[in-house]
């Protein structure tokens, strides 16, 4: 062990994700960035259906939403707020001038995930916060605040029996339709300080506890500990992005690394890594094109796609074979 760090022990996950599973991620910012590096995987998944949610009854509805198939989205379920159409379920990101742009954006993303999540059977679900807002003149609890003025909303801490109750009422029905279900539960390493730190380690502590009890509850139910990772393990501000909440690319990096080696098989971790190289690749920006050396990392690229495609007929490289193809002319 280093003198100057304490590592954390992870257990190997009693399931596998592979290229072969269907993969759902839903839950805070940190979702998105652990799903950015799935996607970069070729993995299949679908990632926040309506946008970024922090609390755990927002993530629930959400699943239980989907699990319904035929109850889209409708216009009296929006509502108007600086200049833009905005639903309580959803994000910011599907907010737009015209209410029926707003919808259409919201139930293009509704159908999408409804026809993908019968057949998921690897879900991820990242709790940022136990602290939510709920409307005053319905008690409803909302997923995004929108920032609407603060007499909208009542705000509270959600209790773990709260918590445990609506997760599980939306994971039992799906595994009732998919047996090989397994999901996998974290609690988002990023920060929530407006209420001050006391309060933001409490909420913490109600969704570990939480997690905790659902884990207790469903064999099938693995608990990944992204919050210690960067609290007990790497723990240090270095380790987080300029504003203090957020965790660096680095710190990113270093879960996602240990999420690899909990959740992949060694094959399935080695593919990740040869795509990687090739996401590198993507991104270099040429000091001389059309130079011989260029030329040569171009034709390089392009043997590694077709080996690469030759090893895993069922990944599709048609974008990276695109980019390389129009640099060669």
């Amino acid at each position: 062990m280093d003198r100057f760090r304490t590592t954390l022990s992870i257990q190997s996950a009693t399931y596998s994700i592979g290229h072969s599973e269907r993969l759902m991620l839903l839950g805070s910012c940190f979702t998105e960035h652990i799903g950015a590096r799935l996607q970069a995987g070729k993995f299949s998944l679908r990632i926040n259906p309506f946008g970024i949610a922090y609390n755990p009854v927002s993530i629930a509805r959400c699943l239980e939403r989907l699990l319904e198939r035929t109850r889209p989205f409708s216009e009296d379920e929006l509502f108007e707020h600086g200049g833009l159409w905005r639903s309580w379920d959803h994000h910011g990101s599907f907010a737009a001038p015209q209410h029926d742009e707003a919808l259409r954006n919201m139930n293009e993303a509704y159908h999408a995930d409804a026809a993908f999540l019968p057949a998921t059977n690897r879900i991820l679900l990242t709790f940022g916060t136990a602290d939510v807002f709920y409307l005053r003149d319905s008690g409803r609890i909302v997923a995004n605040n929108h920032k609407m003025p603060a007499d909208t909303f009542e705000q509270r801490r959600l209790s773990i029996e709260e918590i445990v109750g609506a997760t599980a009422n939306a994971l039992e029905k799906i595994k009732a339709g998919q047996p090989d279900l397994q999901v996998v539960l974290t609690v988002s390493p990023v920060r929530h300080l407006r209420a001050g730190a006391i309060a933001n380690q409490r909420s913490k502590a109600t969704l570990i506890l939480a997690c905790e009890a659902l884990c207790r509850q469903f064999s099938w139910v693995q608990y990944f500990p992204a919050y210690e990772l960067l609290l007990d393990d790497l723990r240090d501000y270095r380790f987080y992005n300029d504003d203090m909440v957020h965790p660096s690319e680095m710190a990113t990096t270093y879960i996602w690394e240990r999420f690899m080696d909990t959740c992949f098989q060694k094959s399935t971790k080695q593919i990740v890594e040869r795509l990687d190289k090739l996401r590198q690749a993507l991104q270099h920006r040429p000091l001389h094109p059309g130079s011989d050396a260029h030329r040569a990392f171009v034709q390089a690229q392009l043997d590694h796609i077709s080996q690469l495609e030759k090893e895993y007929p069922a990944l599709d490289f048609r974008k990276e074979r695109t980019h390389f193809e129009q640099q060669r002319g």
